[in-house]
């Protein structure tokens, strides 16, 4: 799966949700911190400014990484981040975790 792609892919609400069942893909959430709390997707890493430094320096770069923000608009931008930062597999989640709580209500980890 992994590519040498210069830019982030698009991952669907509906392909994300059977990925997390093996642990394949990293789900980091960039929302704010209450967010986060009050609820994310099942293993997700909450990741802000204050770790990025440590999610940087531990990372393995090959693995698929997705990018989950409110609506699917600033994954885009910290997805396009970590491809320039070396990550090779990217992914931003569309709708973000509005759309998640949606169609996944019993799949929130709080």
């Amino acid at each position: 799966m992994a590519s040498s792609d210069e830019n982030f892919k698009h991952m669907q609400i509906s392909e994300l949700h059977p990925l997390l069942k093996d642990d394949s893909h990293l789900v980091v959430d960039i929302r704010d911190p209450a967010s986060f709390q009050a609820g994310h997707i099942p293993n997700a890493v909450h990741l802000s400014n204050e770790n990025l430094a440590d999610f940087l320096r531990d990372a393995d770069l090959d693995a698929p990484v997705v990018v989950c923000c409110y609506h699917g608009i600033s994954s885009q931008q910290a997805a396009q981040f970590l491809i320039s930062q070396d990550f090779t597999d990217v992914y931003s989640l569309d709708g973000g975790f509005t759309d998640w709580q949606l169609q996944y209500p019993d799949a929130v980890a709080r």
